[in-house]
Order: C-alpha cells, then sequence, then structure tokens
C-alpha cells in the first residue's frame, strides 16, 4: 500500500459520499414537499398561524397553586399581526424591523448578498414576506389571567417609528409596553448594542391588580425555510440548514427541517443553554438566562399549505403578586458566526453554532485549527496567506509522521524489481502471486500497512480543515492576490486547480507502482484529471488549500528521494 493507492480510495469513497448526498438532498425534498401539501398531526395541533401561541402550563410557579388552565391567547391571524405599529432600528451593524412581539426583519449592513456589491442589497435573516417567512417571536401565556402573545398586542412607548444609533451611542433602547385589563403591564425593552448582534430583550411585569397573576414567556423562531442550493461544488449544499438547540451539562444537538415530524416532537427541560435556527454563514438564536428554566420544543404549523418550521423555548414562568414585579433576560442573536463575536456573548456551546462538523470531536479539531488561522490572520492581515500559513504549519506538525510514510514508501520501490520478477513468474495465478508476495515482504521484513497507517492518522486533521474553511464567515468574499479576490467563489481563470492537477500528476510520478496491474496504473493515470476537473468549480479558499497541501507533500516527497538516493550511493574509498 502507498500514498497514491490510499489517495484513490479516499477519492472514491469521497466521490460515493458526495452522491450519497446529493440523492439524499433530492429525496428529501421530494418528501418535504409532500409534507407542506398535507397537513400534518403536528402541525395541526399547532394552529393555522405561523408560529402559532402556545398554551400556558398547568401546575405551579414558586409555590403559587395553580389556577384552572385556559387556552391561553386566542390565536389572530398573522395579518393581524403585521398591522400593528413597527419601528426600523439602524446600527452600525443591523437595520431591524419590529414590533413588541415580532422582529420581523433583519438586514445585516457589514455582510452584502455578492462581492463587491455596490447596489446596497445586504444578506438579510428575517422577512414577513409569506414566501420567505422568517420571524423571532416572543410573548407571554398565562393560566391566570390576560397575557400578550407576540400578535399585534405591544405598543412602541414614544411616536418615533425610526431610531438610529447615534455616533457617540454605545447602544440604543427601544421599549414596548402592554397593558392588560387585569392590571398587569408588560414593558419590554430591546437594546441594540454598537458593532454587535446579541439584541438585548428584558421583560419587566407589574402586578397593579388584586390577584396573583402567573405566567410564562416564550420565545420562539419560525420559518418557511427557502430551497436548500444543491451541487457537490457549493459549500452550501452540504452546510446544515435547520434548527439546534444546547443545554448546559447536556449536549449540542440539531435537525434538519425535513425531519421535524419524523424524529417526533422534541420536550426538553432546559436550564440557560440556548435555541437557534442555523443556515449557511448566518443564523439566528435566542439566548434565555443562564438561571432560566424552559421548556425546548420543535413543531410545524399551516398556513395556506406552505410548512413553517418552529423551534421554541417555554419558560421561565413568573408569579407576580400585587403591588410586586418580575424581570426576564434573554438575548436574540441575528448575525453572521463570527466566532470572536459569539466567544464574547460567554455562552456556553454557542460557538457549536458555527458547526463545523456535527462531531464534538471534529468541531473541536476544526475549532482549534480556526483558532491557528485566526492567529496567522492577525499577523498577516489575509486569509488567502492565512490559510498558506496554516497548512505549513500542520505539514510541519505531521512531518514525523509523513516521515514513517516515505519511509515505508521507499523500502516498497527497493522491492520493486523483485516484484516485478514474481509477476513475470507466476502470470495470471493471482494465488500464488499473492502467496510470494506476502512472503517477500515477511523476508525483508516490510509491512505495506505502514504506508497506509500515517495517512489515516492525517485525514481528520484535513477532513477538519477542509470543513472549517467551508462553514467560516470571515473568509465569505475575502480577497487573497492578484486574480483571486473571493476565496468562497471559484477561481475565474481556473488557474489554481490546473495547478493542483499538476502537483497531482508530478507527486503520482513519484510514487511506486510494483504491484499495480496494467488496469489500476491506467485509472491512477486518470486521477489528477478526475479530481482536477472535480474540483474545478470549488471555492478558491478550499483549492488553495489543496494546492498548497499537496505542493508540500510533493516537496517533501522528493527530499526523502533524494535522501534515500544518497545513502544509497557507496561512500569512495
Amino acid at each position: 500500500m502507498n500514498q497514491t493507492r490510499v489517495f484513490l480510495l479516499f477519492a472514491w469513497i469521497a466521490a460515493a459520499t458526495l452522491l450519497f448526498m446529493q440523492w439524499n438532498k433530492e429525496q428529501t425534498a421530494a418528501l418535504q414537499q409532500q409534507q407542506a401539501a398535507v397537513p400534518t398531526q403536528a402541525a395541526a395541533s399547532n394552529g393555522a398561524v405561523p408560529g402559532a401561541v402556545p398554551t400556558a402550563p398547568s401546575g405551579t410557579v414558586a409555590g403559587v397553586p395553580a389556577a384552572p388552565a385556559q387556552a391561553g391567547v386566542p390565536q389572530v391571524s398573522n395579518a393581524t399581526a403585521q398591522n400593528s405599529a413597527a419601528v426600523t432600528v439602524t446600527t452600525d451593524t443591523l437595520r431591524v424591523v419590529l414590533d413588541g412581539g415580532n422582529v420581523r426583519h433583519a438586514e445585516l449592513l457589514k455582510f452584502p448578498n455578492e462581492a463587491k456589491s455596490t447596489d446596497g442589497v445586504n444578506v438579510t435573516l428575517f422577512d414577513a414576506d409569506p414566501a420567505r417567512f422568517y420571524e423571532a417571536q416572543s410573548g407571554w401565556v398565562s393560566s391566570t389571567g390576560a397575557a400578550p402573545s407576540h400578535l399585534a398586542q405591544f405598543v412602541p412607548e414614544g411616536n418615533a417609528r425610526n431610531v438610529t444609533l447615534a455616533d457617540k451611542q454605545d447602544a440604543i433602547a427601544v421599549p414596548f409596553t402592554w397593558t392588560g385589563d387585569n392590571g398587569v403591564t408588560i414593558r419590554r425593552t430591546y437594546t441594540f448594542p454598537r458593532g454587535g448582534y446579541a439584541i438585548a430583550v428584558r421583560d419587566e411585569v407589574v402586578n397593579h391588580g388584586n390577584a396573583n397573576w402567573q405566567g410564562y414567556v416564550y420565545r420562539q423562531l419560525v420559518r418557511n425555510p427557502p430551497p436548500q442550493k444543491t451541487g457537490y461544488t457549493n459549500p452550501e449544499a452540504f452546510a446544515f440548514h435547520g434548527a439546534t438547540w444546547y443545554t448546559p451539562g447536556d449536549k449540542y444537538e440539531r435537525r434538519k427541517y425535513d425531519d421535524f415530524v419524523d424524529d417526533g416532537t422534541l420536550d426538553k427541560d432546559a436550564t440557560g443553554g440556548w435555541i437557534a435556527l442555523l443556515q449557511h454563514y448566518f443564523f439566528s438564536a435566542w439566548i434565555p438566562g443562564d438561571q432560566d428554566k424552559s421548556k425546548f420544543t420543535l413543531s410545524t404549523t399551516q398556513d395556506n399549505g406552505v410548512t413553517h418550521y418552529v423551534v421554541r423555548a417555554l419558560g421561565p414562568g413568573v408569579n407576580v403578586a400585587p403591588g410586586q414585579k418580575a424581570e426576564t433576560n434573554a438575548r436574540l442573536w441575528v448575525g453572521p458566526k463570527l466566532v470572536s463575536a459569539i466567544e464574547a456573548q460567554n455562552v456556553p456551546g454557542l460557538t457549536r453554532a458555527v458547526d463545523f462538523s456535527r462531531f464534538s470531536i471534529m468541531a473541536t479539531l476544526a475549532g482549534w485549527l480556526f483558532f491557528v488561522l485566526s492567529a496567522i490572520h492577525s499577523v498577516v492581515g489575509n486569509w488567502g496567506w492565512s490559510i498558506i500559513g496554516l497548512v505549513i504549519l500542520v505539514r510541519a506538525l505531521l512531518f514525523p509522521i509523513a516521515a514513517k510514510q516515505f519511509d515505508s514508501m521507499a523500502k516498497m520501490r527497493k522491492l520493486q524489481p523483485r516484484m516485478q520478477q514474481l509477476k513475470e513468474r507466476y502470470g495470471d495465478d493471482r494465488q500464488k502471486l499473492q502467496m510470494a508476495t506476502m512472503e517477500l515482504y515477511k523476508k525483508e521484513k516490510v509491512n505495506p500497512a505502514t504506508g497506509c497507517l500515517p495517512l489515516l492518522i492525517q485525514m481528520p486533521i484535513f477532513l477538519a480543515l477542509y470543513w472549517m474553511l467551508s462553514e467560516s464567515v470571515e473568509l465569505r468574499h475575502a480577497p487573497w492576490a492578484l486574480w483571486i479576490d473571493n476565496l468562497s467563489a471559484r477561481d475565474p481563470y481556473f488557474v489554481l486547480p490546473v495547478i493542483n492537477v499538476a502537483i497531482m500528476w508530478a507527486t503520482q510520478r513519484l510514487a511506486p507502482t510494483a504491484g499495480m496491474d496494467p488496469t489500476q496504473q491506467k485509472m491512477m493515470q486518470l486521477m489528477p484529471i478526475v479530481i482536477g476537473v472535480t474540483m474545478i468549480f470549488f471555492p478558491a479558499g478550499l483549492v488553495l488549500y489543496w494546492v498548497t497541501n499537496g505542493a508540500l507533500g510533493l516537496l517533501q516527497q522528493w527530499w526523502m528521494l533524494r535522501r534515500d538516493a544518497a545513502r544509497s550511493v557507496p561512500a569512495k574509498a
């Protein structure tokens, strides 16, 4: 076994995986269309409103006896909700349209849709358009009296409907108020920070009535997801799209949109944690207080035959005696998967929203690699050169393992003449040829698997690098040098893919071919072209990674061959 054979095996496995993933996407898309056409039992149970209001839990909060359970807030059409007074808030990072219960629109001002765009069209996450419906919603339910849902019951304070963060302001607060006929008032304040994407949401409950009031706050994300892009050369096609949640002391979990119903309802008790909806490069998340107790649920609703997906956190609950008050606090993240900004929130597990991998070990490894990549970027100031520097560093650290692999290849190369003799001796008798080959390996103390094992050890690192580079929003629209002005798009002139093919061909020429039959040799000769064509439309950042890694591998192999050749030359007398 040699490096080229292992690479061939890995290439075929990768191709098969890509084909399976593409087939699976087509099947799940068809299933999703069927589910959208026929309302499911789970959807019907939640009403016909995108993001229907949950029912207030029965029981007690903080030792107060429960009142008879009611249906909560009467269902109101979504159109009614859209007619309430809305406020537009503009900061240096966001332009948001919201009423008291719904964040209807969120534009990311620092992230244009297209690289070097001058049309002013930026990435948007929330959208009230039914065809692209996506909102963050929050309200209250109560079993002891009236409570404000997210449906058009909060009123903005003051007359301002367009609010802009001033140059000297660090944050801007936008308050809304609900007043019930039971004497209960809830004041909700959204606070937008400068330079950030985490919106603080505080609810202050004041009871001016004559009876105890018990209520539960709910926060939910509702979306009619657009069709997911496909294509094995498009990283977005392999990014996760769906709901994720995290509970401290438990684990990070996720569910794709088309599995919301099939995998059953989620009823997870949590203290702290968070819920989110993810897409490539961006996400939204509700982050309750770290000591708040809530229940995470997943559900779907139907609206005119369209399926809406809901991830909800219900709780915490509060009891407010007459003349008393209580408050709850949460954060709403709406923005990019910027690791540094997410880490600044100091929320356990929130960095998993970057979703380098669903597996904790691979995600952790990718996180370490991104940390190193960011450290290099802080010095060189260019993500392209940072990728090259990271690959050089990884290659240097793995050099002892690669050296063992090359030593095994050198031993195999020395046996080529004798193996060729065995082939001529036994001809087409494959069984005898195999037995004689194994006997030769045993006699010369050569283990073919030795060349395979180092590469298998390196593969998790290189896979983690691949997913890290695919998912890092920091590389989105980032330039490198010369003609490469966007590392997240393909090389416009296909220079890097051609260089990659040349490096693969040169590496193959240095690899031993002893033991291969003519068919295998022909397949190996075609591999550089097959892999080169496969990667021709890959994002330039990924191809740059492969080119750098391949070039360093070729250099190592060439140096090892020169070293072995020098060792085999007898010393002069």
